[in-house]
C-alpha cells in the first residue's frame, strides 16, 4: 500500500506538476506573438480593412496578455521564495494559467480570422472562428470540466487512486 503524502508534499507535486504545464503553454503564445509583431510590417498589410486591423490588434493583445499570465507564476515564485505562501501560490498560478488559456483561444482564433478573411473573404474568416473557438471551448473546457465528476460519482477522481 502506498504511503500518504504529506500536505508538504502534495503542494510541491502539484507546483512542480503546474511548472510544467506553463512549460508547455508558453512557448506557443511566444510564437504566435512573434508572428503578430512582424504582421503589420509586411507587404500588402495597409490593404488591410480597418475591422481586420481591430481583430488583429485584438488577437495581439489577448496574446501579451496571455504570455503575461504564463510568466507570472514563475515570478510570483521567485518574489515569494521561501515566504511560506506555496500553497496560496500555486492557487493563484492555477487561475493564471487558466486566464492565460482564454486569452490565448481569443489570440489563436483572431489570428485565425485575419488570415482567413484575408485569403478567402468574411465568410471564410467567421466560419474559421467560430470552428476555432469551438474547438478551443470544447477540447480545453468542457470536456475537462466533465470529466470532473461529482463528489459521490463512482467514476470520479475520488473514486480512483491518482496515476
Amino acid at each position: 500500500m502506498a504511503e500518504e503524502e504529506t500536505l508538504k508534499q502534495r503542494v510541491d507535486r502539484e507546483l512542480i506538476e503546474l511548472l510544467n504545464e506553463l512549460r508547455v503553454a508558453l512557448p506557443g503564445v511566444q510564437v504566435l506573438f512573434a508572428f503578430l509583431l512582424i504582421l503589420p510590417f509586411q507587404q500588402g498589410w495597409s490593404q488591410a480593412s480597418e475591422f481586420q486591423k481591430a481583430v488583429y490588434f485584438v488577437a495581439l493583445l489577448m496574446s501579451a496578455l496571455a504570455g503575461a499570465l504564463l510568466i507570472a507564476p514563475s515570478v510570483y515564485h521567485r518574489l515569494n521564495f521561501r515566504r511560506k505562501v506555496k500553497e496560496q501560490m500555486l492557487f493563484d498560478a492555477n487561475r493564471m494559467l487558466v486566464a492565460a488559456t482564454v486569452c490565448m483561444a481569443i489570440g489563436i482564433a483572431g489570428s485565425l480570422f485575419v488570415i482567413a478573411d484575408v485569403l478567402y473573404g468574411p465568410l471564410a474568416g467567421l466560419v474559421t472562428i467560430v470552428v476555432a473557438l469551438t474547438i478551443f471551448v470544447v477540447l480545453w473546457y468542457a470536456f475537462p470540466l466533465h470529466r470532473r465528476g461529482a463528489p459521490d460519482d463512482p467514476t470520479g477522481p475520488e473514486a480512483r487512486e491518482e496515476v
